[in-house]
């Protein structure tokens, strides 16, 4: 198994909105496939055509394409091994059914929900739960209770059934996952479970194991909730005679709740006020969830968290780009346990990718409607200092707004005599700074104070609030720099003007 070449696949259904989850499980598959020389597929998963949600297939690439995962083979991009959604590919799992029914490893069952709840109610007053397997199955109505004949007979009649797989009762099924190492489980706790539905479609377990098989997968990266199909799963592989060739498992951890214990929801993203979505997803009935690129997430940074859900490169660097995450991603290297969705660390991971862009792109980018000086200098004074990048624009547009109002607290705690004569005289000496940038601002203020005798930090808070009117904000030489000299001036006239009146 390990000389085959690197082949991954993701296979969600389109049934809604990629979970974060899902992105997750194609960004472990695709770094796997990107650091080993390999290839990244992606299968719509669709059997279940009573679930198909219209447009979640479009979504599912677009979501793909805007965190940089890119497909290799498959839908949206073709291959060798077309076509790749499960619901055009109904025949080929038919054929492989009867297969299994030929050989004796499968068999058809024509059970009613009457039949079946029948013999659940008659084990349950027994104390047993009920499991259609090597006990049961010779009791219910199924090809290995009826003759041929009878068989024939309920099938040319258009009785519906469902083709089962035939488990058999004494196998040890042993198996190694990368993440888990071995896994061992005794065939006895397995029922026989569906292989084709009523309907002709598959079911997940004999889809995806004909689907890896023909298009040669390497490796099954998925999540942990497939990991008690895992044995059934062995068993169809060595059925079909493909347990050579059979991928190597790794079974993803759980992504949890931000507390930490179960499995993360839409609800809890709800109920926490953060996305569960890549993009922006509408339902059929209209209602809509804000994507995390919506909500302003830089989608370096959503990967860069993302990665690190489950895995660690066992070093203390948190920042990696794509690239350098393709160089150290390792399966053996992603926990057993389940990672808890801290919403704050990617927040963090935001901050940090916010100050990494150059002013200028963060100009371009979100300050487009400013001339690009003025544009570069507000990006580079409120990167810093914002968690999402829109709010560069936002603050941006509350700095270059003449106050309407001052600070009262601090203007009863610091408006005073020297306050009043400080910005008087940066008034008065404005004209005079040929060279109108902060560090020429800082030192003629500087300058003149001296003269006057009042220390700089006793000035400095009042000064704020004549120009923003909080006692908070960015830079305040810088601010004033980008203000310009003219709109410096019109503040410190408003302020003086309807600060109390000190003399």
């Amino acid at each position: 198994m390990s000389n085959k070449p690197v082949r991954v696949r993701f296979a969600p259904s389109p049934t809604g909105g990629l979970h974060i989850g899902g992105v997750r499980t194609a960004l472990y598959n695709y770094l796997l496939a990107k650091q080993l020389g390999g290839k990244m597929l992606l299968r719509i998963e669709d059997t279940d055509q009573t679930r198909f949600v219209e447009g979640a297939e479009e979504y599912i690439i677009e979501a793909l394409s805007w965190v940089g995962i890119t497909i290799d083979e498959g839908v949206g991009v073709g291959g060798p091994h077309a076509p790749y959604r499960q619901s055009e590919r109904k025949a080929i799992y038919m054929d492989h059914a009867m297969k299994l029914i030929h050989s004796g490893k499968a068999y058809y069952a024509f059970d009613t929900s009457e039949e079946l709840d029948a013999m659940r109610q008659i084990l349950e007053s027994q104390g047993s739960a009920f499991q259609y397997n090597a006990a049961t199955r010779t009791k219910l109505n199924n090809s290995l209770t009826l003759s041929a004949e009878e068989t024939k007979t309920k099938i040319e009649a258009g009785i519906p059934y469902v083709i089962r797989f035939k488990v058999p009762p004494k196998e040890e099924i042993r198996f190694k996952d990368i993440i888990r190492d071995w896994v061992l489980v005794h065939s006895s706790t397995v029922d026989d479970k569906v292989l084709m539905k009523s309907d002709g479609m598959p079911t997940y377990h004999l889809a995806h194991a004909v689907d890896d098989h023909l298009m040669e997968i390497s490796h099954v990266i998925r999540g942990e909730e497939w990991l008690p199909s895992a044995p059934l799963h062995v068993l169809l592989y060595r059925a079909l005679g493909w347990e050579s060739s059979m991928p190597q498992f790794a079974h993803l951890p759980l992504l949890l709740k931000p507390e930490g214990s179960g499995k993360l929801s839409k609800r809890d993203a709800d109920s926490g006020g953060f996305p569960i979505f890549p993009l922006s997803w509408t339902t059929p009935d209209g209602v809509k969830a804000i994507g995390f690129k919506e909500e302003g997430y830089l989608k370096e940074a959503l990967v860069n968290f993302l990665a690190f859900l489950g895995w660690n490169p066992g070093t203390e660097q948190e920042i990696f780009s794509m690239d350098e995450l393709i160089a150290a991603f390792s399966l053996e290297r992603i926990n057993k346990a389940g990672a808890k969705f801290d919403i704050n660390k990617a927040k963090w991971y935001n901050q940090q990718y916010i100050k990494l862009n150059s002013d200028e792109d963060l100009a371009k980018t979100y300050l487009a409607e400013y001339e690009l000086v003025k544009a570069k200098k507000l990006a580079h004074l409120f990167k810093e200092r914002v968690t999402f990048p829109q709010e560069i624009a936002i603050e941006s547009q509350t700095l270059l707004t003449i106050p309407t109002a001052y600070d009262t607290t601090i203007v009863a705690s610091k408006w005073n005599i020297d306050a009043k004569n400080g910005i008087t005289a940066l008034k008065h000496i404005l004209p005079n700074i040929e060279n109108f940038v902060a560090d020429e601002i800082k030192h003629a203020l500087q300058d003149e104070l001296e003269k006057l005798g009042i220390k700089m930090g006793k000035l400095m808070q009042m000064l704020r609030i004549a120009i923003m009117g909080t006692g908070t904000g960015p830079d305040l030489m810088l601010s004033m720099e980008i203000m310009g000299k003219d709109e410096v001036n019109l503040r410190l006239e408003k302020a003086l003007a309807e600060l109390p009146h000190i003399s």
